[in-house]
C-alpha cells in the first residue's frame, strides 16, 4: 500500500470512498488519533485521487469517467479486467478469417445456425428441431461470429469493444456473458425462423447491449455506463433504414433486419431481470 494523504478525523470520506471503489481504485482509509490516512492499492491512481480530492474538497461534482478515459493502458490491463469482450472479438476475427468472409463453404457449414447443402443452385438446410435432437449446441450461437465483409467485420468489433468494455468493467463478467448468450441465441432463433441459416453478424448482440446500457442508465442514473445518448440515436436510426430496406438498396449487402430487433427487446428486457436478480450486479 502507499500512503497518499492524511486529513483529520473530521472530514467525512465516505462519499468519496465510494466514488473510489466505483472507479475500481483500490484503497484504505485507516484512522490514526485526530487524523485519517488514505492509503493507494497502486501507486499509479495517485495522480486520479489527488485530482478528484482536490475537485470535491471545492464543492465541485466528482466526475464519473471510465477509468480508460484517465490512463492510457496496455493490453495487459484489458486482458485482466476485460477478458469477455477481448474473447468476443477473438472469436469473431477467427471464424471470419477461417470461413474467408463465408466464402469458404467447407467451413461455413460448421458454424451456421443448422447445416446445409446445395443442390445444384437450391440451398437444403435441416430444420430446427434436428439442431435440437443433434446435440451441435456450437450452432445456436456460433452465427454471431460470423461475418461476411470486412465493413461489417469492423463495424461489429468497433461496438463490441465499445459496448462490452463497460459493461464488463461496472457489473460482474457473468452479466456481460449472460447477455451475449441469451441475446445472441435469442437473435439467433429469430433470424434463423425469418431468413434459414444464411446469415451471420454480432449485430444482434450488439443492439441488444445497446438497449441493456441505454435503459439501465435511465433506472440506473447514479451507476450509469455513461453511454452517449447519440450513439443510441445513432442505432435507432440504422435500424429503421435496415428494416425500411434502404441500407441494402444503397449496396451495403442484406441486413439481419429480425436480429436486430429481437436482440434489442432481449436487451431491454435483460435489465429489470439483472436488477431484479442480481441486487450485486454492480461492483463497488
Amino acid at each position: 500500500m502507499h500512503k497518499l494523504f492524511e486529513i483529520d478525523s473530521a472530514t467525512d470520506l465516505g462519499e468519496f470512498a465510494a466514488f473510489l471503489w466505483q472507479h475500481k481504485v483500490g484503497h484504505r482509509i485507516v484512522h490514526r488519533g485526530s487524523m485519517q490516512e488514505v492509503w493507494l492499492a497502486n501507486p499509479d491512481d495517485a495522480e486520479f485521487v489527488i485530482s478528484r480530492f482536490n475537485h470535491w474538497q471545492r464543492g465541485e461534482p466528482l466526475e464519473k469517467e471510465a477509468p480508460w478515459e484517465r490512463v492510457t493502458p496496455g493490453l495487459g490491463f484489458w486482458l485482466r479486467h476485460t477478458p469477455v469482450t477481448l474473447a468476443l472479438i477473438g472469436i469473431s476475427l477467427g471464424l471470419t478469417l477461417l470461413t474467408s468472409f463465408g466464402n469458404d463453404l467447407q467451413w461455413l457449414h460448421w458454424f451456421t445456425f443448422v447445416d446445409f447443402n446445395f443442390q445444384g443452385s437450391h440451398l437444403l438446410y435441416q430444420s430446427l428441431a434436428t439442431l435440437v435432437e443433434s446435440g451441435q449446441w456450437w450452432r445456436w450461437l456460433t452465427p454471431i461470429f460470423l461475418h461476411f465483409s470486412f465493413l461489417h467485420l469492423v463495424f461489429n468489433l468497433l461496438w463490441t469493444w465499445e459496448l462490452g468494455r463497460r459493461i464488463e468493467w461496472a457489473q460482474p463478467r457473468w452479466v456481460l456473458l449472460g447477455l451475449v448468450l441469451a441475446l445472441g441465441v435469442g437473435s439467433n432463433i429469430a433470424q434463423y425462423l425469418m431468413s434459414g441459416p444464411m446469415f451471420g453478424g454480432l449485430s444482434g448482440v450488439i443492439f441488444g447491449l445497446m438497449g441493456y446500457t441505454w435503459l439501465w442508465d435511465r433506472l440506473e442514473p447514479r451507476r450509469a455506463f455513461g453511454l452517449p445518448q447519440a450513439l443510441m440515436t445513432f442505432m435507432m436510426i440504422w435500424l429503421v433504414l435496415g428494416v425500411s430496406g434502404l441500407i441494402e438498396k444503397l449496396g451495403f449487402g442484406a441486413i439481419a433486419n429480425t436480429a436486430h430487433l429481437s436482440g434489442l427487446l432481449c436487451g431491454l428486457a435483460a435489465v429489470p431481470l439483472v436488477r431484479l436478480f442480481g441486487a450485486r450486479a454492480w461492483r463497488h
